[in-house]
């Protein structure tokens, strides 16, 4: 089935006469197809090396196909779409996702409290403030219009580098310590082998797809008549983060707390202190460069996102009416990127 979406994505970005919508369609359910392959062969990849190998792993190879939207659309010059579809994914997956997972995960529980280390919400919401503080200074340098927001790209490239140390530091720690509560599995399907040649072929795919699904994404923008901010911030982020939305509210849902926290968290952590400096530096390359610079309006949305993840998972604890703040909270601001 995946492999028939990415040939009718191919089909309909070279195809003449084919609309753009169609194509973004097929494109876009390409791009999901490509996240559960990478999902399942990390998932049995991971069976042989513990929860916390796995929700890194899941977090990591999962964001491929962003990676690859957010650079063939600085490349396109579409910088709007690459900032708010990196923003995007960190709502995305810190309050949607989580929000849906603490409230699957509540039903599960017999006293309708989903209970998980508190240790990993902690040291995201550390890594994501770490991150906003960058994002908080350049704006504020911005509306100053002092010297130093002469020298964004600079200041971008210096705090990208040390964001991702950070990063480094902490995964160090994260992984030589026993932080996930190890829970009863099934016995691997595949053989070690199968699983990383389909990481490998879904790694080549994703790349692909994500450039027909850029290239079909302007005029579906246009033709629809949908903000840019929204686009980005909800579409793009959604079927880019396709792995978490689905993968964290299934475990959830079976009782595993642990890992549907550890798959959700590390996307959050990941996309904030490795995959969005990683990006800026990589923007180095691209016809379009990427800084720390976003509008106020998302500042505070990222800032105010860090604050309630906190809030909410760092005692370890949550339960359906937290679940549901979380979710509502992704909704306001996906109204207010729709008029932005």
């Amino acid at each position: 089935m995946v492999a028939l979406l990415i040939v009718l994505a191919g089909v309909t970005r070279y195809a003449s006469g084919v609309s753009r919508i169609v194509a973004f369609v097929f494109a876009t359910l390409a791009l999901a197809g490509v996240a559960w392959v990478v999902s399942v062969s990390i998932e049995q990849v991971g069976r042989r090396a513990g929860p916390a190998v796995t929700g890194v792993l899941q977090a990591s190879l999962a964001n491929l196909p962003e990676f690859f939207v957010v650079v063939f659309a600085l490349q396109a010059g579409q910088q709007v779409i690459a900032e708010t579809a990196i923003l995007g994914s960190i709502l995305v997956n810190a309050l949607l996702v989580l929000g849906l997972v603490i409230v699957a995960g509540a039903l599960r529980s017999h006293d309708g409290i989903m209970r998980f280390n508190p240790r990993l919400p902690n040291d995201t919401a550390t890594l994501l403030l770490v991150a906003s503080f960058i994002i908080v200074l350049i704006g504020l340098t911005h509306s100053a219009s002092d010297s130093a927001s002469q020298h964004t790209e600079t200041i971008s490239i210096i705090g990208s580098c040390v964001i991702l140390a950070v990063y480094a530091t902490w995964l160090r720690q994260y992984l030589s310590s026993e932080s996930i509560v190890q829970e009863a599995s099934e016995p691997p399907r595949l053989t070690m082998a199968t699983s990383l040649v389909l990481l490998s072929l879904a790694g080549v795919a994703a790349a692909f797809v994500s450039d027909w699904f850029v290239n079909a994404l302007e005029p579906t923008i246009a033709q629809l008549h949908i903000s840019q901010a929204f686009a980005g911030l909800v579409i793009v982020a959604i079927a880019g983060n396709a792995v978490e939305n689905v993968a964290g509210i299934v475990l959830a849902a079976k009782g595993r707390s642990e890992l549907a926290i550890a798959v959700v968290k590390n996307s959050v952590s990941q996309i904030a202190a490795f995959l969005y400096p990683l990006l800026v530096l990589v923007s180095l390359l691209t016809a379009t460069r990427l800084t720390f610079t976003l509008a106020p309006v998302y500042i505070g949305a990222l800032i105010g996102t860090a604050v309630i993840v906190w809030q909410i998972t760092g005692d370890g604890e949550a339960t359906v009416f937290e679940g549901t703040a979380l979710v509502a909270t992704f909704v306001i601001m996906a109204t207010v990127a729709a008029f932005e």
